[in-house]
């Protein structure tokens, strides 16, 4: 099974000053539940190379025995280092396909055309996908064969209003992922702030939070299975 995890390039958090990027949990839990799966792992970004680490997932109160395990593992960190570019990539060349969060993708992948492709043609073709966090907010221009937004009518979820004020950028991210998904006719659903919450309609599985990143990743392996049962 080969599967894209999609980063973000983007590593400025508005115009604050402070640096943003991806948030590590939600590349670390992932990466080893697909790894201890036997899947083939592709990293890639919208310029390749390096993605941007949010400095503050890396702050001790935020790692984990992942975060820890990624930081620690040459061949994790090579791959993170070398991420293909995401213009270079197709939804042919894979299995399914894993957006992490943080809050680097509201600017960059949210607005990219290459990655709003990738995601629309994985769902066509009959893979599955899964966003968690901020990720779900890369939805905001990808479409149905008939035009209406992706989203609309389908059960989805992502990083909530009260989770962003609870992190004090309400005021500075570009949109709030909660409220652009229901904008968009999502059936948002959602749990208490910072508990582990997934939701799973037809091929698209989405995360609430970083907490939600290694259940993401389980029932996207669960999913991504089963499908290829059925197709055998």
């Amino acid at each position: 099974m080969k599967v894209l995890i999609v980063l973000t390039s983007h590593d400025k958090l508005g115009d604050t000053g402070r640096k943003t990027g991806f948030w590590l949990e939600e590349l670390a839990a992932p990466y080893y539940h697909f790894k201890e799966a036997g899947w083939d792992i592709t990293l890639a970004s919208p310029k390749g190379g390096q993605p941007p680490l949010d400095p503050k997932s890396n702050e001790p109160a935020f790692q984990t025995d992942q975060t820890r395990r990624f930081e620690a593992d040459p061949e994790a960190t090579t791959a993170l280092t070398n991420t293909v570019r995401l213009d270079s990539v197709t939804a042919d060349d894979y299995d399914t396909v894993f957006y992490p969060g943080g809050h680097g993708p509201l600017w960059d992948l949210a607005e990219n055309t290459d990655s709003a492709r990738l995601i629309e043609n994985t769902l066509r073709s009959g893979k599955p996908l899964a966003l968690v966090c901020h990720a779900p907010g890369v939805l905001r221009h990808t479409h149905n064969p008939d035009g209406t937004p992706l989203v609309q009518g389908r059960k989805v979820t992502g990083f909530t209003n009260t989770e962003e004020e609870g992190v004090a950028l309400t005021d500075i991210v570009p949109f709030l992922v909660e409220d652009e998904l229901k904008r968009l006719g999502g059936d948002y659903s959602k749990t208490a702030d910072w508990q582990p919450y997934v939701v799973q309609d037809d091929l698209l599985i989405t995360g609430q939070n970083p907490a939600s990143s290694g259940p993401a990743a389980e029932a996207l392996i669960k999913l991504a299975t089963e499908v290829l049962a059925a197709s055998a």
